[in-house]
């Protein structure tokens, strides 16, 4: 049993951003790529960027229109921009969507002559080894939420199969994460919380993944092992102090937008749990969430900007939690119930094959505090649509596989079913 332990270089601390210039100037970048979305355009982080940019005089093309949620389409534009501008070193300023599409753009554009599909995630891609050298990379996150700053992980909506999909490879990680506290002062409530809602997510799953050495068999070449490898010792570490500082920080953050020291925190949370997950994998919640965020109908999630209908990745995330952990845990129940103590419950009287129990109603006692929508069903989903979330979730099977408990079918649709009403 091997297992890997692979993370982006990370720089942190208030004002970091400054030093950005400083970074491209040492890595000899003579055509920078800067991408971000229309919103944050407008917003401090970029023009903390730009202005670094400006006094270390590198010569950049911006790139603004990332799609919040990305599609195939939205990922192939700007694919399309970084071939044409022939850049040696990207930077992303933005959350996960940004980040996601600048590792997409800079994996294609190193290497032309690939078909879009050859390195998107099989059953729906080829899942092809990424074998091209990549150029420099540097993430500077604005929300405390994805983690993509650290791991080798683009996601997006694949449109003709309504279903999200993504690129894996440890290749694509960013050279390097500026983690900057100051770019979440400028994040809305809801956009907090969601966020909030992928970290907890991610050091919940990671945590309780199928351990790495109960998979097999392991690929006999290091480049065909995958990123995910299922809860190990490295990965434990970091997803449990991402989730106490979830537990302290998450509620105060949404509170109060000039709490410094719980933003500051929870943007800390957000790289920990991205190094436990980026290498432990996550499972069913974010299995799930897929289909959630690819079917959306009219559902326009609050304090976000956007012109089309949106089920932010944290929400679609987290609405499952409940009934995931109620279905995991007859699976190392031990690890559900610490999980559950870490967020607050009162496990002395517990017993372990209440596990899942307790974990699950202290999910929905947290998110009831912080008025998350009444599951599924508030967000446009009826039992109708169970059937097509159940197809949408079948082709992830590059992180259901990681679930610690298998599922059939039929308990995807139970769990759909137990997740359309919450409280």
């Amino acid at each position: 049993f091997l297992l890997q332990m692979a993370i982006s270089n990370i720089r942190y601390g208030e004002g970091v951003t400054k030093e950005i210039g400083m970074d491209l100037q040492n890595l000899g970048a003579r055509r920078v790529c800067l991408m971000t979305d229309k919103n944050l355009s407008q917003l401090p982080p970029v023009k903390a960027v730009l202005d670094s940019l400006a006094k270390h005089g590198i010569n950049f093309q911006m790139y603004n229109n990332v799609r919040v949620e990305p599609t195939d389409q939205s990922f192939l534009d700007a694919i399309e921009f970084a071939k044409k501008g022939e850049f040696d070193a990207y930077v992303a300023v933005g959350g996960g969507s940004v980040m996601d599409t600048c590792k997409a753009a800079n994996l294609y554009a190193s290497s032309p002559a690939s078909d879009f599909l050859d390195y998107v995630n099989a059953p729906i891609g080829k899942g092809q080894p990424v074998t091209v050298p990549l150029k420099p990379l540097i993430a500077v996150p604005t929300t405390a939420g994805t983690g993509s700053e650290t791991t080798g992980v683009a996601i997006f909506d694949f449109k003709e199969l309504k279903v999200k999909t993504g690129i894996a490879s440890r290749a694509i990680k960013p050279t390097l994460g500026i983690i900057d506290p100051l770019h979440t002062l400028s994040m809305p409530e809801r956009v907090v919380a969601n966020s909030g809602f992928d970290v907890l997510c991610h050091a919940l799953e990671s945590y309780t993944a199928l351990p790495y050495d109960q998979r097999s068999p392991c690929p006999a070449s290091p480049l065909a092992r995958p990123a995910y490898q299922g809860s190990n010792p490295i990965s434990d570490v970091w997803a449990l102090q991402a989730l106490r500082i979830v537990a302290k920080y998450l509620k105060r953050a949404i509170r109060n937008p000039e709490d410094r020291e719980a933003r500051a925190s929870m943007h800390l949370a957000s790289a920990f749990a991205g190094i436990g997950f980026g290498n432990a994998g996550v499972h069913l919640c974010h299995g799930m969430s897929y289909p959630i965020s690819g079917l959306v109908k009219t559902y326009k999630a609050k304090d976000y900007n956007v012109d089309h209908s949106l089920v932010p990745h944290g929400l679609s995330v987290v609405l499952t939690s409940p009934a995931v952990f109620a279905f995991t845990a007859q699976i190392r129940p031990e690890r559900h119930l610490e999980a559950a103590e870490i967020l607050g419950a009162d496990i002395r009287t517990a017993r372990i094959k209440e596990a899942g129990l307790v974990l699950a109603d202290t999910l929905r006692k947290f998110l009831f505090d912080l008025n998350v929508d009444d599951g599924l069903a508030a967000i446009g989903y009826s039992p109708a649509d169970i059937p097509a979330l159940v197809r949408g979730t079948l082709p992830q099977e590059r992180v259901t596989k990681l679930s610690p408990r298998p599922q059939t079918e039929e308990d995807l649709a139970a769990l759909f079913e137990a997740s359309m009403r919450l409280y």
